[in-house]
Order: C-alpha cells, then sequence, then structure tokens
C-alpha cells in the first residue's frame, strides 16, 4: 500500500476488530467498538472497552501493550500509527444491535443518517431494538428507526 491511497477506514476497523475481539474477552473485557483514523503517519486506532463495574487504567495498559503486539504481527495498518484504548465513558456510544438491546431503558441521543419525519436528531428513551428497528420514546411518540439509519447514538447520563 502506497502513501495517499485510498483506504476503507471501516474495512481496516472492522479488521482490527475481528483481530482483537478474543484478546479483549481473555482480559475480562468487552470490545465496545473500535475507530479508525487514516490520516497517513498521523493515523490514530482507538479501541473502546468495558466490564462489569467500569474499566481502569490496569486494563487499558494490558489491553494497550497485547493489542499493540497482535496488531504489529498482523500487520493490518502497513504505516506508523498511535493507539488508544479507553473507557467508552458515562455517555457511550451505541453500535450494534447488542447496545441497543442492552441498554434499552436508557435515555439516548440519536442522529439518523436520513431524516425521520422532518429532523434528524433525537432525545428520547430507548424502549429497545427488535429485527434491527430500534424503538425509542420521543416526545411520547414510539419511532421506529432502522439501525441502518443510525449515524450516531450515546447514552445520556445526568448527574443528580
Amino acid at each position: 500500500m502506497f502513501y495517499g491511497e485510498v483506504i476503507d477506514k471501516s474495512e481496516v476497523a472492522d479488521k482490527i476488530h475481528q483481530s482483537i475481539q478474543a484478546l479483549i474477552q481473555d482480559e475480562g473485557c468487552e470490545l465496545v467498538h473500535v475507530h479508525y483514523l487514516p490520516e497517513g503517519v498521523g493515523s490514530m486506532v482507538r479501541i473502546y472497552i468495558d466490564k462489569e463495574g467500569g474499566v481502569d487504567l490496569g486494563d487499558c495498559q494490558r489491553v494497550s501493550r497485547k493489542a499493540g503486539i497482535l496488531l504489529e504481527v498482523e500487520d493490518l495498518i502497513p504505516h506508523r500509527y498511535t493507539l488508544e484504548v479507553s473507557s467508552p465513558g458515562l455517555e457511550r456510544g451505541l453500535f450494534s444491535a447488542s447496545d441497543f438491546e442492552k441498554y434499552a431503558g436508557h435515555e439516548i441521543r440519536l442522529t439518523t443518517r436520513m431524516k425521520v419525519g422532518d429532523r434528524r436528531k433525537f432525545t428520547g428513551w430507548l424502549k429497545g431494538i427488535r429485527l434491527e428497528v430500534i424503538e425509542l420514546d420521543y416526545e411520547g411518540q414510539i419511532l421506529r428507526i432502522p439501525l441502518e439509519n443510525v449515524k450516531k447514538a450515546n447514552l445520556i447520563h445526568r448527574f443528580e
């Protein structure tokens, strides 16, 4: 691969996800998401992990060390990059059908790729997901939004 060649960042992120999934499970963690930002020699790989009770610095360091070795051996990224491993945070992103199932009953912020009605941004209560369609209680109305139409979704954490 040559510098400047077009890279399908979602394809690379999927390959990284597949490569490190078992390693992260062996560390007692869940692989939440892989984000790959191809920027030539300034490329970034962000790996978000979680576990019951939350991850700590030690979890992130262990996963970073082992994932870094594995990624170098498998040579999935043909140039220099920075690897970051962290918690998804209180307002973690929702990426998969299992995320939407797991966090049913929580308040979320959701942005769609295409308009639903006359808008793309919603804040409401996640009712769940069925057959790849998210059910969101938005202002007392249940919206059904296909998972493929979701551009971005995050939990909302309210400090009390």
